[in-house]
């Protein structure tokens, strides 16, 4: 959550005065419980999105995620109507598995941003991922970018919010 690419998103939206949700997933930082191998993890996701959606009255959400976390947020777009798209920075696709990657597959706005030194989230098999999915969907090449983006920051923060105004507004 405290990430320099979460936090470079973060505080640019919060710049540009668009409400934010961010948090850390269980038993990551100071948060409470147990790791539970992405079960847990897509339970609390969707208890994001029903409390923005119920307790705050928000009627579009776009759901950021980047590495686990874009597996693991992006993979409940289809929970609720609400969710219009989601962006996912170096998803691990084959970290995670063939699950993760279906359950994010929809036909709503996709932007997938990689860099092109990630060898967590491999940049070689970028391609062949991003081309399992439906349109809408469109990806950005960070050039020089490890999976850590250290330095990189405020251009996947840019492309971010680009994409969220071509999305909104």
């Amino acid at each position: 959550m405290y990430n320099n690419v979460v936090s470079g998103i973060f505080n640019n939206f919060i710049q540009n005065n668009i409400s934010c949700l961010r948090f850390n997933f269980r038993g990551v930082g100071n948060s409470t419980g147990n790791h539970s191998n992405g079960t847990g993890e897509l339970n609390d996701t969707k208890a994001c999105v029903d409390f923005l959606v119920n307790e705050q009255n928000i009627e579009k959400l776009l759901i950021y995620g980047y590495s686990y976390g874009a597996a693991i947020g992006c993979s409940t777009v289809n929970y609720s109507k609400n969710i219009i798209g989601y962006c996912a920075i170096s998803f691990p696709w084959d970290f995670m598995g063939l699950e993760y990657k279906k359950l994010s597959q929809c036909e709503k706005p996709k932007l997938f941003i990689q860099g092109n030194r990630d060898r967590l989230a491999i940049y070689e098999n970028f391609k062949t991922h991003y081309d399992f999915y439906l349109d809408p969907k469109r990806y950005k090449i960070i050039n020089e970018a490890d999976h850590f983006y250290l330095g990189f920051e405020q251009e996947v923060a840019k492309e971010t919010y680009e994409f969220y105004r071509s999305i909104i507004e």
